[in-house]
């Protein structure tokens, strides 16, 4: 695959140049580092886990592959346990989803499909919307933002993955269809649904009516031929600014959606552009907090973690685990039929928590969109029914 790939040769090289480079390598084999594990002190996997901390460990990006490699004997099992550490420059989700494929297909002995340079991807996003346009979309959109949107107060975006706390739902069997109803019936998609919820959410938590969260961009969408079959790190986090007000649900959602179809043209612009188009004065953070909207398979098991699906013939998936440096991210798991929720936190907040007010905000949208699409947006439910009793009848009680 290494070889296959220019992205897995990719090295990243900025001291004493003028901006960094990406570097692709004519050759860089994988190390894989034998490990001795003994099976009495507990599964193998969990030991390899607990032996390289991903949160904690650092690959150094000037030197390729941007990946780390181990791998133990499981004699109780009969099978060797392998653990990679992938860098987030090289490699997406949708990268390790195509990579399992390849390798499924090489390991069957069947052809595998032509590659596709990332270089080319590069080309494309430098090359294409100009930075001028970028610029004058964003300064439209952020130009009087002069404060970062914080909820539960939480801004420090250089974290290291260390206290986040992670939990899952799926969402209602019942909601989920109906979900997809009111897109449909509205012609929008219903990952514009779930933006401005999630939107309500936010303004809830951090008591403000106009916010500003991260949304994470699919990168492929403008990415040029074969960018669908690349391997690549092609998503971007882009700013998306929504205000909770008192336009009615319907049409805040084709607000919404009209919004997202725009962002889409500036999927490849620069994070850093952005901020600096909006007022909050560096170095502040413009925002604190994540939605990442994907679409993925769902799993024989129907767990929604984000793990990849597709195994190869000999090999099963054992786990895997996703980390940014944002204090709080909310991962929607499009699943084809139903919608599993993610939500990662920094501690101590509940992350159980985010997911039902995320359960309770879509919940309350889908409701007002089936019975009365004027319902002023800023009048949403976040708070699930028990919260709200113990909120405003149980501790005044107390």
């Amino acid at each position: 695959m290494i070889d296959r790939h220019d992205i897995l040769r990719t090295a990243v090289q900025w001291e004493g140049l003028a901006e960094p480079l990406q570097v692709v390598w004519r050759s860089a084999p994988l190390a894989v580092e034998e490990v001795v594990l003994d099976a009495a002190a507990g599964d193998i996997g969990e030991q390899l886990r607990e032996r390289v901390e991903a949160r904690a460990y650092r690959l150094d990006v000037r030197m390729a592959p941007m990946i780390r490699a181990l791998a133990a004997h499981d004699e109780q099992n009969g099978r060797w346990v392998l653990l990679c550490l992938y860098h987030h420059l090289v490699v997406d989700h949708t990268t390790m989803d195509i990579v399992q494929r390849e390798v499924g297909a090489q390991m069957a002995g069947q052809p595998l499909p032509p590659t596709y340079p990332f270089r080319n991807f590069v080309a494309q996003a430098r090359l294409g919307v100009s930075r001028e346009e970028h610029q004058a979309f964003f300064t439209g959109m952020l130009g009087d933002v002069d404060e970062a949107t914080a909820p539960f107060g939480l801004i420090d975006v250089h974290g290291d993955g260390v206290g986040i706390e992670e939990a899952t739902q799926m969402l209602e069997a019942g909601l989920a269809r109906r979900l997809r109803e009111r897109a449909r019936a509205l012609n929008v998609s219903t990952a514009s649904l779930c933006h401005l919820a999630w939107a309500r959410v936010l303004a809830k938590i951090a008591g403000r009516s106009d916010v500003v969260f991260g949304t994470v961009m699919f990168g492929r969408m403008q990415g040029g031929e074969g960018a669908d079959r690349a391997l690549g790190m092609f998503i971007n986090t882009l700013p998306l600014r929504i205000r909770i007000d008192g336009t009615g649900v319907g049409d805040s959602v084709r607000e919404v959606h009209a919004l997202m179809a725009q962002l889409l043209r500036h999927e490849h612009a620069s994070l850093t552009l952005a901020q600096r188009c909006s007022a909050v004065a560096a170095p502040m953070p413009l925002f604190g907090t994540l939605l990442n909207y994907r679409h993925l398979s769902a799993p024989d098991d129907g767990a929604v973690s984000g793990e990849v699906a597709h195994e190869a013939p000999g090999m099963q998936v054992l786990g895997a685990q996703e980390r940014t440096n944002y204090p709080l991210t909310l991962s929607v798991d499009d699943l084809g039929d139903g919608f599993g929720l993610t939500a990662q936190v920094q501690s101590p907040i509940d992350a159980g928590q985010v997911c039902r007010y995320m359960q309770m905000a879509l919940a309350s949208l889908v409701q007002a969109l089936e019975q009365a699409p004027s319902t002023p947006l800023h009048q949403l439910e976040v708070l699930p029914p028990e919260e709200r009793t113990q909120l405003l009848v149980d501790w005044n009680e107390q």
